[in-house]
């Protein structure tokens, strides 16, 4: 049964088992507000989005901070592997892709034994890989860049040193 109370809508909750003569009182506007909180972080929990994901774990750091080297410690428990990967770390990957040297804040000469370049599509670092406008410069996000990969890829520009 809901009743006003100073402008504010309330319900009363009692159990006929537990009837101590007082009953519980519970603002309305609280209940409200709280499904609205909980409905919202379910929402942020369904929201996921194919190509990134946040995790939980920092994906460069050593499995050897899980072993230990105490003697009684290592009978109960044994590191053996490490379980799954990361894309951009662990597969072959653009360089302005990549994990272990972010684009925006490493300089775009260093790359890692996965990345590649962008326009040639070769093992970086290519031949055109550090020229004042090399390709280690190249992103996904530059239509430039896209043209310049799109004209290799079909063969429309020679391997000559750019000028």
């Amino acid at each position: 049964m809901a009743k006003k109370m100073n402008g504010i809508e309330v319900i009363d909750i009692w159990s006929d088992e537990e009837d101590d003569g007082s009953s519980p009182v519970i603002a309305y506007n609280s209940i409200k507000s709280t499904v609205k909180r909980e409905n919202l972080k379910k929402k942020r929990l369904v929201i996921d989005d194919d190509d990134c994901s946040i995790l939980e774990i920092n994906p460069f750091d050593s499995v050897d901070k899980l072993s230990t080297d105490e003697a009684e410690s290592q009978e109960d428990l044994t590191v053996i592997a490490e379980v799954g990967q990361v894309a951009c770390r662990d597969y072959p990957h653009s360089r302005h892709l990549c994990v272990k040297f972010p684009f925006n804040t490493t300089p775009h000469a260093s790359y890692c034994e996965q990345c590649y370049c962008y326009v040639c599509d070769s093992v970086a670092p290519c031949k055109f890989w550090a020229a004042p406008v090399g390709h280690c410069h190249a992103t996904a996000l530059e239509s430039k860049w896209r043209i310049l990969r799109e004209h290799r890829k079909h063969g429309f520009l020679k391997d000559r040193r750019p000028s």
